[in-house]
């Protein structure tokens, strides 16, 4: 029987040319035969390249480029996805049109299958250097359940500002790590409500939050907003994101200027980052507004009506192998283009290779909650798994979440997973 090619895909493969996500591998023996004039210890002396995702396969890009005569080798012959974030909208989609017709056109078969790697031969890496990260807090659901959790008396589980602004923090974006990448457990102050002093020690509410991460890729000005219009021209894609946080730490810490060590030790995203271009079909209207947004914030204008700010991405977190949510991203409530605008509307600048969360999606069912203090109601109500029960994360414990969302024709666009393993508190 003869080899199937790895450009004949299965029918109905998320990871078809419909989608072509684009992340940096290693392909096998990269570590014994460096890039040619390599630094020791550097990116390229591991053998890093620009990948583009095609099924069970990764297509070296900057060979394939090379190979046939692409005015664009020198944004793909890259250890790293930078200088392709920096080139802006117009590259982005001209990049992509080559790639669709290097791996869809017939004349180009034989050039390109000897440059397709098999996933499981190559070492995936972190795909861009983040520059600033910042974490939101836009999920109507998952606001509400923090609230009716924490503040039981207040009238509302909303805090005033919520339906008026997207809230905010600046996070730690050298501890961003890539799919795969363990993750150490926390330590840190803490002090229950009975306790009369803090103690030190290893969190204990280690938790997770399911997210969606932003990249962006054209920089702006320092002291020019960018405003709702030009989303598109700045973020290049999006992955999956988990904000791995220690609600122990994060409770006794975060009065009054908010999170800080019960966030900033990890947070993981996937080796594959899917272009707003791939998702054109999955684009839908955002919630209901209930308020009146100021007119920077403001999408129901007509110079935004032709771009829906909401993504109908469909997520499943999975504990140890076992589906414990379903959190729908459509849901959510502030937009990742009223993010962007409200991040600089005072000025502050992009940078390429900015990253930005959406906060914890969560829906408005028990199994569509994206985290744990959620599901398990701050630990009151513990969830039943076949290998145990779980109120929060315990050594060992591996999370897996995977998402799809609609793409042209009926078909799935598959986002990257994000996968990672709690180790023991070291030291």
């Amino acid at each position: 029987m003869s080899e199937q090619n790895p450009l004949d895909l299965p029918e109905g493969d998320p990871f078809g040319p419909h989608n072509l996500p684009y992340g940096v591998f290693s392909p096998a023996g990269s570590a014994t035969d460096p890039a040619p004039g390599s630094a020791p210890g550097s990116a390229a002396a591991d053998g890093r390249r620009v990948g583009v995702r095609l099924g069970s396969y990764v297509l070296d890009a900057g060979a394939a480029g090379a190979a046939l005569g692409s005015p664009y080798v020198s944004l793909l012959a890259q250890p790293t996805l930078g200088p392709l974030l920096a080139a802006g909208r117009r590259t982005w989609s001209d990049v992509r049109r080559a790639l669709t017709a290097w791996v869809t056109v017939p004349a180009h078969r034989d050039v390109v299958r000897p440059l397709l790697h098999p996933l499981s031969d190559v070492t995936l890496h972190l795909p861009f250097e983040v520059a600033d990260y910042v974490d939101f807090y836009a999920s109507e659901h998952h606001a509400s359940n923090l609230g009716r959790m924490f503040r039981p008396d207040a009238p509302t589980p909303l805090t005033p500002n919520w339906k008026h602004l997207p809230i905010g923090y600046h996070g730690r974006s050298g501890t961003v790590v890539v799919s795969g990448t363990d993750v150490v457990r926390p330590t840190g102050q803490r002090k229950a409500p009975a306790d009369t002093a803090p103690v030190f020690g290893p969190s204990t509410k280690l938790d997770i939050e399911a997210e969606v991460g932003f990249v962006v890729g054209a920089p702006s000005t320092l002291g020019t907003p960018v405003p709702l219009t030009d989303f598109r021209e700045h973020v290049f894609g999006l992955c999956l994101l988990n904000d791995w946080s220690a609600r122990d730490l994060q409770a006794w810490e975060y009065v009054p200027l908010g999170p800080f060590l019960g966030k900033s030790f990890a947070t993981s995203v996937s080796a594959w980052i899917t272009p707003l271009e791939a998702l054109d079909a999955a684009r839908v209207a955002p919630p209901a507004r209930t308020e009146a947004l100021l007119p920077y914030l403001d999408d129901s204008a007509e110079s935004v009506a032709d771009e829906p700010g909401g993504y109908d991405l469909r997520i499943t977190v999975s504990l140890n192998g076992h589906v414990i949510s379903e959190p729908p991203f459509s849901t959510v409530y502030w937009t990742a283009a009223q993010q962007l605008t409200h991040m600089t509307v005072n000025g502050a600048s992009l940078r390429t290779g900015d990253l930005y969360g959406s906060g914890t999606v969560s829906g408005p069912s028990p199994d569509q909650f994206g985290s744990l203090i959620e599901l398990t109601w701050n630990g009151r109500d513990p969830l039943e798994l076949p290998d145990g029960k779980r109120t929060f994360l315990e050594d060992g414990d591996v999370v897996t979440m995977t998402a799809w969302a609609p793409g042209p024709g009926g078909s799935r666009v598959g986002l990257g997973e994000v996968t990672g393993r709690i180790a023991a508190t070291r030291g």
